[in-house]
Order: structure tokens, then C-alpha cells, then sequence
């Protein structure tokens, strides 16, 4: 059997597992030849299959993420490692580093709540080669492949990686603070969404679910903004697409205004929030 005939049976095979079933055949084989996509397509068809395919469809089968079975995911333009620890950086989320480099291309100090791969934070430190940043992150799992991240991409020297949790007293009192640009992707999801088996089972509880209503952790995080903010700074804050009158209420409430940025599916997605010119920042 060549490459070709196990990714034809293979896409049957996953067809009531994924909407993607020919595209994921392809990277599991491209994986398990040690070749790019491109590559399996324009040299590799008539290949032998590798014995390790079968395993890897068969994870697939079982709504395994296509990402953690390869150990890696694309996100604006940049590899990065993936595993279990950590939230698969999505496509959509590209929307909040573009709206991060149009509010501060001048930015020099960035802070990420929540870096889980530290997809966010080193996408914004990769496009502005002056800036520095901290990533933080309650998991000590997932900083380590933060910290993986930063030495591939060349970024280490740039990048401060910390365990913190902003449920704690103080928690960004040693972070170098105030910041120009704040960026975050907290836990929105409502505790009993109905999400794809591959989301539920295998992404990370704690960086997936923030309560009944989803927004218990804007309610901790977004008061605070106005302590992490230097003057002029911006915070880029993900939500979920029916949650924007909600946190701009808290924004509001705060003593913020907020702005709103829609990904390419017209869905709301990011906030802009920033301290009105004139009430300055508090230092953190």
C-alpha cells in the first residue's frame, strides 16, 4: 500500500470523527514520514506507509487533536509546540496580536495573562524586535512549553516566563510593571458548554471554563487592568463572541472604555480596553 491508498482509506475512516478528515490523513502521514505537508503531496504519494500511521489515525479516531498527536501548531506564521498542558492557539486569535500591533507599535514592556504556549505573547515580541515581555501562567506545565517556545523561536532572552495566578493577592507586584500592551485569552467557556469531544476531553480544563455564565475571570481580571496599564497602554482582551456587553461593562465600570475587534467570521472576538487620556495609570 503507498502513502496515497492509506490517506484515501484513512480519510474514510476518520470521516465521522472530523470535518477535516482528508487534511488531518495528510499531516498524520506527513508526520509520520518526517516531511512537511507540501512535501507528502508533491514527492511522497507513492511512499511505503510508515508502521506508525495506523497509531496515530487510530488517536485521531478517538477525537485526539490533530495538534497534540504531531506536537505542533501554526499560529500567525510561527511554529509552535503544543501539548496537552496548554490551549491549541486558534487561526481566530491572530485577530488580537494584529489589533496588539496597531494600538502600540511602539510598545516596549508586554504583558500575557494566561500564556499558556506563549502563542500571544511571542507572536507580539517576534513582530517588535524592541520590545520585552513577561508571560504569566498558574500551570507550571504549561510554561515550561512556553519556555520551549521562546529558545525554538529565539525569543528567550526577551521573554520572562512566571508562575502566577491573578486570583492572588500581589501577584504582579515582581513583574516589572506598568505595561504598554497587556494581552489576554483568559478561561471564558460556560462550565456547561457543549463543546467537540476533541475540546472537552483533551484541552485543558483550567484554561477552558470560568463558571455558570463564562465570565468569572474577566470579573477578577479586567478591575484590575488599570494597575497594569502604563499611560497610553492598551489591553487586548479575547472573549467569547456573545460576551462583549458584558466585559465592556466591567471595562466601563472600571473606569475604561473599550472597543471592540470581530474576527474574519464577523464574530465578536477581542476588546480593546484602554484608561480614557487624562486619568493616567496607576503603577502596579
Amino acid at each position: 500500500m503507498t502513502a496515497a491508498d492509506a490517506i484515501r482509506a484513512a480519510t474514510a475512516a476518520l470521516a465521522q470523527t472530523s470535518d477535516t478528515a482528508r487534511l488531518d490523513a495528510e499531516v498524520l502521514m506527513a508526520h509520520a514520514l518526517g516531511v512537511t505537508r507540501s512535501e507528502l503531496l508533491l514527492r511522497h504519494m507513492r511512499d511505503a506507509v510508515p508502521a506508525t500511521f495506523a497509531a496515530l489515525i487510530e488517536r485521531r479516531q478517538g477525537h485526539e487533536p490533530v495538534a497534540y498527536i504531531v506536537g505542533e501548531q501554526e499560529f500567525f506564521g510561527l511554529p509552535f509546540r503544543v501539548s496537552p498542558a496548554v490551549l491549541i492557539p486558534r487561526g481566530d486569535s491572530e485577530v488580537l496580536v494584529e489589533a496588539a500591533l496597531a494600538a502600540r507599535p511602539d510598545a516596549a514592556r508586554v504583558l500575557d495573562c494566561g500564556t499558556g504556549s506563549g502563542a500571544l505573547l511571542l507572536a507580539v515580541l517576534h513582530e517588535l524586535p524592541g520590545a520585552t515581555g513577561v508571560g504569566i501562567d498558574r500551570s507550571a506545565a504549561a510554561l515550561a512549553v512556553a519556555s520551549a517556545n521562546a529558545q525554538a523561536l529565539g525569543l528567550a532572552n526577551r521573554a520572562m516566563l512566571v508562575q502566577a495566578d491573578w486570583h492572588s493577592a500581589g501577584w504582579a507586584d515582581a513583574l516589572g510593571g506598568p505595561f504598554d500592551l497587556v494581552l489576554a485569552n483568559p478561561p471564558y467557556v460556560e462550565d456547561a458548554a457543549d463543546l467537540a469531544a476533541s475540546v472537552r476531553a483533551h484541552e485543558p480544563a483550567g484554561a477552558l471554563f470560568a463558571g455558570a455564565d463564562g465570565l468569572d475571570d474577566y470579573r477578577v481580571l479586567v478591575p484590575q487592568l488599570p494597575t497594569l496599564l502604563a499611560p497610553g497602554g492598551a489591553a487586548l482582551v479575547e472573549i467569547g463572541y456573545t460576551q462583549a456587553e458584558a466585559v465592556t461593562a466591567m471595562a466601563v465600570q472600571a473606569g475604561m472604555t473599550a472597543g471592540l475587534h470581530r474576527d474574519l467570521g464577523g464574530r465578536a472576538r477581542v476588546l480593546e480596553i484602554k484608561i480614557p487620556l487624562g486619568k493616567g495609570s496607576a503603577t502596579a
